[in-house]
């Protein structure tokens, strides 16, 4: 190897300064391990800009020595065209072993605290994205054009007409579910007639709502969470914005309309299911004939039930599709953060719709209704 091509060192003693020349490549790996071992005790930075040429194993190798000797690897000094080559280099040449789970009181209230931390964070980005919402809703009511009715119809086939079965279903095993429990207890006192109380009033003030929402929350708030993550990963929203048109209008409000409408009306399909699972037992368990069923629950039964549990269905909805959305704008372009927003907007997504549900259900009681 030549002079001028092979590697070589320089100690400069008066700034403890050890400045680098020729080239620090792969070729000349060995000599320049040799080098850096030998260097003085004293070194306090490194001035590489006399390399003439600099590949991924001279930058390890100083990143190396840098740790072996406890230097600041930002202190030493490169080409402005070697800047790029060192940044990727040290970001993924991190060796450091991953740091050990810590099981005392102190990390167990640091975990705690983080988490109340990034869940009060993810709340304050959901009303956030509930008054943005609401404020291009407005907009639209005054713009009728940016209203997307095509992309809001296949919304209302994907997330309504296509969940009928799975949520018809379910709705109809519940409901037989809940007949054949509540006759084992009340026939132990001689009321097996109030079977019928028991499973109309519970599907519709809050099973039929309930199984819905909990249904559309696993179903479409992970297809609205992995449809636009996917669009994210792919860039089309920025793509969009470089059109100059909103993410908003064509991406949210059609999926947000589009559930509004058709989780109240998959409600009432819940609670018809529901009521007729129950009248199913009546009928084969319970000796109740389906006339005496319907007359049972035509005396006893009040329009309030209906109301009360139809009146959460928009909410319930609304909460879906923002969540289901706003996880998928926040999808940070790999495959990996597209999985983890996923779940995350199915689990926030049930969590809340089962927390609003229970504290309507207590003001609804305590309000007489």
């Amino acid at each position: 190897m030549s002079a001028r091509t092979a590697p070589s060192t320089r100690f400069d003693a008066a700034p403890g300064r050890l400045l680098l020349a020729g080239r620090w490549t792969l070729a000349h790996a060995l000599a320049i391990s040799a080098l850096l071992r030998d260097a003085p005790d004293d070194v306090h930075t490194v001035d590489a800009r006399g390399v003439e040429r600099l590949d991924s194993v001279g930058v390890l190798q100083l990143l190396r020595y840098a740790r072996r000797r406890e230097l600041d690897f930002d202190a030493f000094a490169f080409r402005p065209e070697h800047h790029a080559l060192v940044a990727a280099i040290e970001d993924v040449a991190d060796e450091r072993p991953p740091r050990r789970r810590e099981y005392g009181v102190t990390a167990a209230l640091g975990r705690l605290g983080f988490a109340v931390y990034g869940n009060a964070r993810e709340i304050v980005a959901l009303v956030s994205f509930l008054g943005e919402n609401l404020v291009k809703l407005v907009r639209m009511a005054k713009e009728p054009r940016r209203f997307r009715l095509t992309a809001t119809v296949h919304h209302m086939e994907q997330v309504g007409l296509d969940a009928v079965p799975l949520v018809a279903l379910l709705s109809y095993l519940v409901g037989a579910v809940i007949a054949f429990l509540g006759a084992n207890i009340l026939e132990d006192f001689g009321a097996t007639i109030y079977v019928v109380e028991l499973v109309s009033v519970a599907f519709l003030r809050e099973f039929g709502v309930l199984l819905t929402a909990i249904v559309l929350a696993g179903r479409t708030a992970s297809a609205f969470t992995a449809q636009i993550g996917s669009m994210v990963a792919r860039e089309e929203v920025d793509a969009i914005r470089t059109l100059g048109m909103d993410p908003i209008d064509l991406l949210v409000l059609p999926r947000l309309i589009a559930l509004t409408i058709t989780l109240p009306l998959l409600t009432f399909i819940a609670d018809l299911a529901g009521l007729l699972g129950g009248m199913t037992v009546g009928a084969l368990g319970l000796d109740i004939p389906p006339p005496a069923y319907f007359a049972r629950m035509e005396n006893t039964m009040h329009l309030r039930h209906f109301l009360v549990g139809l009146s959460k269905a928009p909410v319930f909805a609304m909460v879906i599709a923002l969540i289901g959305c706003l996880e998928g704008l926040q999808v940070q372009g790999t495959a990996q953060s597209v999985g983890e927003r996923t779940t995350s907007s199915v689990v926030q997504a049930i969590s809340l719709v089962i927390v609003l549900d229970a504290i309507a259900a207590i003001w609804f009681m305590q309000m007489g209704w």
